[in-house]
């Protein structure tokens, strides 16, 4: 008469583990995709007297190839003009990040273009030199 015995239900504790850690897992890369990447992204020359600036609001990136990067986008020196004329550019804070390999007359053009904007707080970003 076994086989009409009645059993005790069991919980499966496993399955609903794995379940959990999966769910712990997607929420953790779902998180870490809204957050927004703040790194420069080019090779920084270096500096022995290098100091902190105050947060900037427009990061520039010029590349050694001579394309110019405002926050993720791709511009040119007329689109880059134009974009701070856009705001108040008087109150603008504009770091450029130019990589050690791009050449001093495509930063001096690029400076030119902030200042043809109106921009006056200019500064050049750097890494430490050790």
């Amino acid at each position: 008469m076994r086989y009409f015995e009645t059993r005790k239900a069991r919980i499966e504790v496993v399955p609903m583990i794995d379940i959990m850690f999966f769910l712990l897992v997607f929420f953790i890369m779902a998180a870490l995709k809204m957050i927004p990447a703040h790194g420069i992204g080019a090779k920084l020359p270096g500096s022995t007297t290098a100091q902190n600036l105050p947060k900037a609001r427009v990061i520039v990136t010029l590349h050694a190839d001579g394309s110019i990067e405002a926050g993720h986008d791709k511009v040119t020196l007329d689109t880059l003009t134009a974009r701070l004329r856009g705001g108040d550019a008087t109150n603008t804070v504009v770091t450029l990040a130019s990589e050690k390999q791009a050449s001093v007359q495509q930063l001096t053009q690029v400076m030119d273009a902030c200042r043809k904007a109106g921009v006056t707080q200019i500064g050049i970003a750097a890494r430490d030199a050790q």
